[in-house]
């Protein structure tokens, strides 16, 4: 995962913390082919919050309320990034 600072884009293969990212706030830019293997890498606008929600994401503690989304709309942004999935290896 790496992020350039010229366009303050974030790059991740990571599907799932892509999908916290967006339900708090990110844009999805666009879906990229990883060079070096057959992952795809979401593109993200970058935000100061970044690092601290990964952090949330990654190790807060189980029904931590800054774990908590509505599902429904995790069953949203996870669709989305299916289809963009799809788009991108077609």
């Amino acid at each position: 995962m790496r992020i350039q600072k010229e366009n303050k884009l974030y790059r991740s293969s990571s599907f799932y913390a892509v999908a916290f990212l967006i339900l708090h706030g990110f844009e999805l830019v666009g879906v990229e082919s990883s060079p070096d293997s057959h992952r795809s890498v979401f593109v993200l606008k970058d935000s100061p919050d970044r690092q601290k929600l990964l952090q949330v994401f990654n190790f807060a503690e189980e029904n931590s309320p800054d774990l908590l989304v509505d599902f429904r709309r995790v069953i949203s942004v996870v669709k989305n990034l299916k289809e963009k999935l799809y788009q991108e290896k077609v």
